[in-house]
Formats: structure tokens, C-alpha cells, sequence
């Protein structure tokens, strides 16, 4: 192989964006940015928990409609996605919880280009559900 196929693969690797990182959630119906949400990897799982609420009137709130041992626990800090694996370039399989209401749906997370996340809630049917849209933040 020749250097300039090496630049090319090596841009290509660089350029390939990644699900890792910090991303605010945007409320699907109002529009209102509320948290941020910290996505990392683990055991080639992906993860994801609440490390900013961004309203004042949210900071301090405790998971008070979760069940288990997150009931009544602070939102922030709240880990609310769980054990999403990799397949076809999205990540899938694993859960979301709604602090909001305490309950927890299957997920699938897109990106769609760099800085946009897809984040997909559904129960049973990936078609029977809702899909909110949340910005990386720089």
C-alpha cells in the first residue's frame, strides 16, 4: 500500500464519529434543552447517565416514580441508559429510564452525522414508540 492509502484509512478512522461523550437532551415536544447526559463504553456496552440538569426548577429532583434501587435516588447522577451493543453502526439491545415517570423502554441510539443523536424509546416494536433528538456538546 502506498502512504497516501494510509492517510486515507487513518482520516477515515479519525472522522468516523463516535457515540462517546457528553450530549444534551432536548425536550421532543417544547423544544427546551434539560439535561446532559455523559455516553460511555464499558464492557462493549454503552451506558449513558445524567450528569447536568440544566433547569433550575429539575436540580436537586430525586427519581421518585423509579422502582428498585433508584427510587427516590438524585436525577443527576442517574444512570439511564443500559447495556446498548453495537450493531450496524447503531447502538441497540439495552434500555432507557424516564426519570419523569420511572419507567424504562428498549433503546436504540443513531447518529445522525457528528454533532446529532437519534435516541429512539420503544416497547416491543421499534415502530411503536417516540424518538427524541439530542445535540453533542462541544
Amino acid at each position: 500500500m502506498t502512504l497516501s492509502v494510509y492517510y486515507l484509512i487513518l482520516s477515515f478512522i479519525i472522522q468516523t464519529p463516535s457515540f462517546e461523550g457528553e450530549w444534551v437532551t432536548i425536550d421532543d415536544e417544547t423544544g427546551v434543552e434539560k439535561s446532559i447526559i455523559k455516553l460511555y463504553i464499558e464492557n462493549d456496552k454503552l451506558y449513558g447517565r445524567i450528569d447536568k440538569l440544566l433547569l433550575p426548577e429539575d436540580k436537586g429532583g430525586l427519581c421518585s416514580n423509579c422502582r428498585g434501587s433508584e427510587k427516590n435516588t438524585p436525577i443527576e447522577g442517574l444512570l439511564i441508559l443500559k447495556g446498548l451493543s453495537k450493531e450496524n453502526g447503531s447502538w441497540t439491545g439495552g434500555t432507557i429510564l424516564d426519570p419523569a415517570n420511572g419507567k424504562e423502554y428498549d433503546c436504540t441510539l443513531t447518529l445522525n452525522g457528528k454533532s446529532e443523536l437519534n435516541v429512539r424509546g420503544f416497547i416491543g416494536f421499534s415502530f411503536i414508540g417516540r424518538t427524541q433528538k439530542w445535540k453533542r456538546l462541544n
